[in-house]
């Protein structure tokens, strides 16, 4: 699944080719996503000026003069740029017709994303007003760890969960969750309630600075992942501990070992994580 880098690189692609021009026209071949495409895209986006193209946790919001639309990438979802008139294919669903004889098109062959009418305030849709803050703060680091801190009193849940709790801190995956606990030093089965504020407050600096290097890296590609540009994620070969079970850890030389937490894979080095 797509995760705060590869949406924040995503995001900035399409802030930077969409802001001021307007969508022509709207092609909804499917609308059963993971939510059915909302209606009232199709009646309300063609001749809208863009704005400007926003991101919440996971969520990309294309701002226009008539309102926001809403898209999430779900499991395999990606926009691509395509020139107009270029026929798609089994899992192409939806194409913005742009003015400049250009089409956004967004491909998605598990259908798990989804693409929704924000109306003028965006920001209140149910999808977006529930997520918790995102994983930076004013206030940095200290911020966000008295954050988590405070969000994991009295739960016993293992602090991968925690990170992957959208409502708790949003936009956090599965790579990254992993990363950062490997830089600060706490495996990711720890109890979340019983990690001290400390401890909190290094984690908080350590994803900070995973999240801003996979940005610059473009994101991470595991099978599916690509730009609007199409280019893949280049911070695969910068991972520490994730998909690397077996492979000598980085820091000492430990070999990395993988659990399943919550049906998903965790991987930690025994050594350098307590």
């Amino acid at each position: 699944m797509p995760e705060l880098p590869e949406v924040e690189t995503t995001r900035r692609l399409l802030a930077r080719r969409l802001a001021g021009g307007r969508v022509a026209g709207v092609s909804v071949r499917c609308g059963a996503l993971r939510t059915p495409v909302d209606a009232e895209i199709a009646a309300r986006l063609p001749g809208a000026r863009v704005l400007g193209v926003g991101r919440r946790g996971k969520f990309l919001v294309i701002e226009t003069d008539r309102g926001g639309v809403i898209s999430h990438l779900g499991m395999s979802g990606r926009w691509s740029f395509v020139p107009d008139g270029c026929a798609p294919g089994k899992h192409d669903h939806i194409d913005l017709h742009l003015d400049g004889g250009e089409l956004l098109r967004y491909h998605d062959p598990r259908r798990f994303g989804a693409f929704l009418w924000g109306g003028e305030s965006p920001s209140e849709h149910p999808s977006l007003a529930r997520l918790g803050p995102e994983p930076w703060g004013e206030g940095g680091a200290e911020e966000i760890g008295d954050h988590l801190w405070s969000a994991a009193r009295r739960r016993s849940a293992p602090l991968r969960n925690l990170l992957l709790d959208g409502e708790v801190v949003a936009g956090v995956g599965n790579i990254y969750a992993n990363e950062a606990a490997h830089r600060a030093g706490i495996r990711p089965q720890r109890s979340a309630g019983k990690i001290s504020r400390v401890r909190y407050r290094a984690l908080a600096a350590a994803l900070e600075a995973v999240l801003a290097e996979a940005i610059e890296r473009g994101g991470t590609t595991l099978r599916d992942y690509a730009d609007p540009e199409g280019n893949e994620g280049g911070f695969g070969d910068r991972c520490l501990v994730y998909g690397r079970e077996g492979e000598p850890c980085r820091g000492c030389g430990k070999r990395v070992e993988r659990i399943v937490l919550s049906a998903r894979s965790a991987f930690f080095c025994p050594r350098c994580q307590r």
